[in-house]
């Protein structure tokens, strides 16, 4: 058998030429890479969810078309050593599994394999996929935020600009009719000498002195005008045409979003983990698309306070439980910095459901009559599997409220499934 022939391509690329390439298998492979995110975030610790990943996909759904000869026509072959098969016998197929391997999961003595396929995804990569059909619902152009956001779009051609924004065809574009402009009158009184000077020629008394002298005079003319038309620069610095980019203006909705945490003395270290990483999640996503949004936390145990990003994710303070304190702070921010009319409002809550048994219907009742009619949406996840007080009391505003959603987080497995599920995409399946 002729060996396999291949084409490789050895002309040299130059940065981010593979780009292309590069997004075309992401493309083909998303399933496989999406799974893959999945079970990296399962798995990674807070500080580490940011990072990139390495993605394992079988060698055969990689492999790639090469091109052979083969030989052609009807052929007769002799092998040596046959004592078993006569000419028009059948050979049946080789048994056995690719690679040698018994397929039986046992270890085989004979036989050779391949490992799978390892794509490296960069962290933009793996941020692109581990967010990717994620939005804060019902989020609407409530009111222009303070600082515009800006997009840059073409605005024509200019004369002046940097060199990677030249546009070449209208540069040459330009060069070509200033040469037609400038030589114009050339042209034609060139076209006027030459045939001038045929007449002349064709003359009966051309060789007299008198033609002769208006001859050469005409001839010199002529040879004029072509130095001049020489002259005339092929492209010239004024016919230069630069891309044009002008950035405007466009609306951009005002939105915050409320973080909840419960650090209460029920919320041992693994409850407190879940919902940190639940929080981590959002956070990211948030600060990845939305520009301009405000964040706002609070950790609550028997008091509530508004802490800082680093005091929310590190600090250590504990207590006892009363979940309605954070929602009352909350509605207190609201009314004094976040007014409805002008801001999309988001709420998240995190707790193990918890909680002192008089207090649960009270919050209950503050989502119900002060928070749920002034926010766009509010996620409540718990961190527990067993249903507590606060779980019962919340199931009874998940019908009336369809901006009011709540799901259950046993392990850290689960986060991830339940984030995507509570911000998916208006309209994008489950």
């Amino acid at each position: 058998m002729a060996p396999l022939q291949q084409i490789i391509d050895r002309r040299l690329s130059g940065k981010n030429k593979s780009v292309g390439n590069r997004e075309r298998f992401l493309r083909r492979y998303r399933a496989q890479i999406r799974e893959a995110v999945r079970k990296a975030v399962s798995g990674r610790g807070i500080r580490d969810l940011e990072q990139g990943e390495d993605v394992s996909l079988p060698r055969h759904d990689v492999s790639e078309p090469t091109f052979g000869h083969a030989p052609g026509g009807s052929r007769e072959y002799v092998h040596p050593g046959n004592q078993e098969f006569v000419k028009g016998d059948r050979i049946e197929r080789p048994r056995g599994q690719a690679g040698g391997g018994t397929g039986s999961g046992e270890a085989s003595d004979s036989g050779e394999g391949e490992d799978d396929f390892v794509f490296r995804l960069t962290r933009e990569e793996f941020m692109q996929v581990f967010f990717e059909d994620l939005a804060l619902p019902h989020l609407v152009r409530t009111q222009l935020a303070e600082v515009p956001e800006w997009k840059t779009h073409r605005a024509g051609f200019t004369s002046e600009g940097t060199p990677n924004n030249l546009h070449v065809v209208r540069s040459m574009r330009g060069a070509l009719a200033r040469r037609i402009a400038l030589g114009g009158e050339d042209r034609k009184e060139l076209r006027r000498l030459a045939e001038h000077l045929a007449r002349l020629q064709a003359h009966p008394d051309a060789a007299t002195a008198l033609l002769r002298k208006e001859i050469h005079e005409t001839e010199l003319a002529i040879e004029e005008l072509r130095k001049r038309a020489k002259h005339v620069p092929y492209i010239d610095p004024i016919d230069l045409r630069y891309r044009s980019r002008v950035r405007t203006p466009v609306p951009s909705a005002k939105a915050v979003m409320f973080c909840l945490m419960d650090v209460s003395g029920s919320m041992d270290e693994a409850r407190k983990d879940m919902s940190k990483r639940f929080f981590m999640l959002l956070y990211l996503f948030l600060t990845r698309h939305y520009e301009k949004i405000d964040l706002v936390f609070i950790r609550h145990h028997t008091q509530a306070q508004e802490v800082t990003e680093d005091e929310f994710f590190h600090a250590t303070e504990t207590g006892g439980t009363v979940v309605s304190s954070a929602l009352l702070l909350m509605r207190d921010i609201v009314r004094a910095r976040y007014p409805s009319n002008e801001w999309n409002i988001y709420g998240a809550q995190a707790s193990d459901g918890d909680n002192w048994h008089q207090d649960s219907g009270r919050c209950r009742e503050l989502l119900d009559e002060a928070l749920l009619p002034l926010v766009r949406y509010y996620a409540y996840v718990q961190v527990a599997e067993a249903e507590q007080n606060l779980w019962q009391e919340y199931t009874q505003l998940e019908d009336a409220h369809p901006n009011f959603a709540m799901r259950k987080v046993s392990s850290a497995q689960d986060i991830y499934p339940v984030f995507r599920e509570l911000f998916r995409k208006e309209g994008t399946p489950a």
